[in-house]
């Protein structure tokens, strides 16, 4: 029945033209004014680009854990070696992927992985997860010199603490405290703070770094934070909650200070590790050491918010102050402002206003955590003039148009805008998993449909 038919008592069968153009260029202004929210597009990726070209193709089923190393193309192709960073990254995506969609079979890839991380990766002679194993599980010194690390170590806690957090398995949860103190025993520096890098085989600490690199670095430390928050949450435990405290403090206080941006290596005592003042040569030989980064510069911003809302503190001044700072700095030097996009290196070169940009490329790690961070610097900063919403829906656009592969889908290495090589480079790797954009992807969907 029609709502305008005479007997409704409201308006004519058919309205006068006028009022038809009218009500059409009204509903053409709410639309154009109305806030788009893109919650259902990221969630189309998330599913089409990540979830359904990841698993369970990427399971092991002969050699337990995950497979590691697939082409352009999706087609398995490389040694299939397993490093304990993107084995547990995985672990850690199924677990949230098993809490956003549950009875997916989810639970089930993650179980997979951690009984690879309990068997495989775990050293029960000397504790803590070995670096790089081949895919028969072999031990091999190729990756950090056969040494482990903090950084490796925190990812097996993150993977397990995510698991025991979708599940509540309490033999998952048992193995995260083991690598917990196991961790904390042999790595931590109790006279200055903070994890050395580089721990031998048999557990001995790196005091001063190893085979010239320095002994602590921004990296391993904002992975320790981001995995030593995840365990918190399920195992509030006292020390545990001190070194959550304690690498809060370092990574915004020490490693990024005033600057806004983050020192990549330091030395024991925390200092940094810089070669602004050297000769050319000197510092461009040592660029790897000693540079802006602004994708973990913006990926610490939202890092230092979770772990601080982890401990309880409330709306910490601090903390939002300090990560609002460093977006800020990342937009005003590492940003795209035509096209979207986070640039990978800047440095502050002597005699120079501001950063220069040392290597232009658009790695998709940064991309995708830059999009989440974005979205929360909306949701807490709205009325801010940078307007980080804005920002956020061109970095989303970015994604869409140059960090998605539209032939073979799924997410690129690297940009095209800036690597027109990316669409034949290999999807999968050691270094390559489904985690960075998964997690960002997952993050900003659950932030949109809440109503943050």
């Amino acid at each position: 029945m029609n709502k305008y038919a005479p007997n409704q008592g409201l308006l004519p069968t058919i309205l006068p033209v006028a009022l038809i153009l009218i009500a059409i260029s009204c509903t053409e202004k709410v639309t154009q004014d109305a806030p788009v929210n893109p919650a259902d597009d990221i969630e189309r990726v998330l599913q089409e680009d990540i979830i359904d070209l990841w698993y369970p193709r990427v399971i092991d089923s002969v050699e337990g854990g995950y497979l590691s190393d697939f082409n352009y193309k999706w087609e398995l192709d490389g040694q299939q070696n397993k490093l304990i960073v993107s084995q547990a990254r995985h672990v850690w995506t199924c677990s949230k992927l098993e809490e956003m969609y549950p009875g997916q079979g989810f639970e089930k890839y993650a179980a997979h992985g951690v009984a690879y991380l309990q068997q495989t990766m775990w050293d029960s002679l000397y504790g803590g997860f070995h670096s790089l194993v081949t895919r028969e599980g072999e031990v091999i010194g190729q990756q950090w010199g056969g040494n482990k690390t903090a950084y490796g170590n925190s990812f097996g806690i993150y993977g397990l603490a995510a698991y025991v957090m979708a599940t509540g398995d309490q033999k998952a949860l048992e193995l995260a405290k083991k690598a917990f103190r196991w961790l904390d025993q042999h790595g931590h520096d109790p006279e200055f703070g903070g994890y050395f890098q580089f721990i031998s085989p048999e557990g001995e600490a790196f005091e001063n770094g190893f085979n010239g690199v320095p002994p602590k670095d921004q990296n391993s430390t904002i992975h320790l934070l981001e995995a030593f928050t995840e365990l918190y949450q399920v195992w509030p435990n006292d020390t545990l909650q001190d070194r959550v405290q304690e690498l809060l403090v370092i990574v915004r206080d020490v490693i990024a200070g005033e600057k806004a941006y983050m020192n990549l290596f330091s030395n024991r005592d925390w200092s940094p590790v810089v070669y602004a003042d050297s000769l050319p040569e000197v510092r461009e030989a040592n660029y790897n050491i000693d540079h802006v980064s602004f994708g973990h510069d913006i990926e610490i911003a939202y890092l230092m918010i979770e772990a601080s809302e982890a401990l309880g503190l409330g709306h910490d001044q601090e903390t939002h102050h300090r990560s609002k700072a460093m977006v800020d700095h990342v937009l005003e030097y590492g940003w795209d402002s035509q096209v979207g996009g986070i640039y990978d290196r800047g440095y502050y070169l002597p005699g120079t206003e501001g950063v220069t940009i040392i290597l232009d490329s658009k790695v998709w790690w940064s991309q995708v955590e830059a999009l989440n961070t974005l979205l929360i610097m909306s949701q807490l900063y709205p009325d801010d003039p940078i307007d980080y919403y804005d920002k956020f829906l061109l970095q989303w656009d970015y994604i869409k148009e140059y960090l998605l592969d539209h032939q073979y889908g799924g997410v690129l290495v690297e940009g095209t805008d800036k690597s027109h090589e990316s669409t034949t480079r290999a999807k999968g790797g050691t270094w390559k998993v489904s985690y960075h954009s998964a997690r960002s992807l997952m993050n900003s969907v659950n932030n949109l449909r809440n109503g943050h």
